[in-house]
């Protein structure tokens, strides 16, 4: 039974935490660089200690790593060498752990809840390009490429204690079938594949959500599929698409709703999140099971969750 098995057999929902990166920048980090929350791991990591505290004070059930951004290739850009580069994927992990240990040593933390997972997140070849393709899926690698690209993060951060990976924010399904053969790889371990969407229907790159579902409802080391890093308001419509398509546990974590430039590496537009903990309410009536917030959310929204989650 994957970890995620673990905690829906005893809880109705498993509430995952919110942004790290845009969460950070909100306590003072410059992030304006192609490492984003990569680069806190070399300059501040106590902060993003401080900040997975935060979430799981505010109720999350799950951490996700500060990995997102952290791979061989963009530390390599840094001058770090890869035994460095590898050090601090493993850091990632570590750090999230620390805070999980902290948070559960009190007893009174226990009550009515689980003991957190912490899921080492890897994030798109579009990531590390830095240039929002992660919003595209328009990088032109093979899949070949992309096993190769992912090998020595996930290696990494399996090595290092994180209970599961965070598949997140893939634009495209020839990444998810990278990354699906690469964790055969590693039978013993399980991993959630996270989608971005550009609408209620399809994923950024143009293929069908309810179709990756299909898909991926055929693996056994997918513990659980969905979308994060998408407008609230297409959640409602994708978590039907998927409901159509698998038995497996849905995720969804979206974002403010705002739009994320990169050239500027900015948010702009109106945010549709206002009402979160309603939202995220209706968003498990409609079945997802486990639900979270990503960029521009912050411990208050996962506070809101909790509020009904654990009414």
């Amino acid at each position: 039974m994957n970890p995620i098995e673990n905690i829906l057999n005893q809880y109705p929902v498993m509430i995952l935490d919110g942004a790290l990166a845009t969460e950070l920048e909100r306590r003072g980090c410059d992030l304006n660089d192609p490492l984003w929350s990569a680069k806190v791991l070399m300059e501040q990591p106590e902060l993003i200690r401080a900040v997975h505290l935060d979430y799981f004070r505010a109720g999350a059930d799950c951490a996700i790593t500060a990995s997102y951004q952290a791979t061989l290739a963009g530390f390599a850009r840094r001058g770090l060498s890869e035994t460095e580069a590898i050090d601090l994927m493993k850091k990632s992990v570590q750090l999230a752990r620390e805070a999980r240990d902290e948070f559960w040593a009190d007893e009174a933390n226990r009550a009515g809840r689980p003991r957190p997972l912490i899921a080492a997140s890897v994030g798109p070849y579009g990531a590390f390009l830095a240039d929002g393709s992660e919003y595209r899926g328009d990088y032109g690698l093979s899949e070949a490429d992309l096993i190769e690209f992912h090998r020595p993060r996930v290696q990494a951060l399996l090595a290092s204690g994180a209970d599961l990976l965070a598949c997140e924010t893939i634009p495209c399904w020839i990444e998810a079938q990278a990354l699906i053969k690469l964790l055969s790889e590693f039978p013993s371990a399980s991993a959630w594949i996270s989608f971005s969407a550009k609408d209620g229907e399809h994923i950024c790159h143009g293929e069908k959500f309810s179709e990756c579902a299909t898909r991926l409802d055929a693996y056994p080391q997918v513990a659980a599929l969905g979308i994060n890093c998408t407008s609230p308001l297409f959640i409602p419509s994708l978590i039907k698409e998927a409901r159509k398509a698998t038995r497996k546990p849905i995720l969804v974590y979206p974002n403010s709703g705002e739009v994320y430039n990169a050239e500027t590496n900015t948010w702009h537009g109106e945010t549709s999140c206002e009402s979160f903990g309603l939202q995220s309410k209706e968003w498990r009536d409609s079945g997802a099971n486990l639900i979270g917030g990503c960029c521009r959310t912050n411990p208050d929204h996962i506070r809101e969750i909790a509020a009904w989650a654990r009414a």
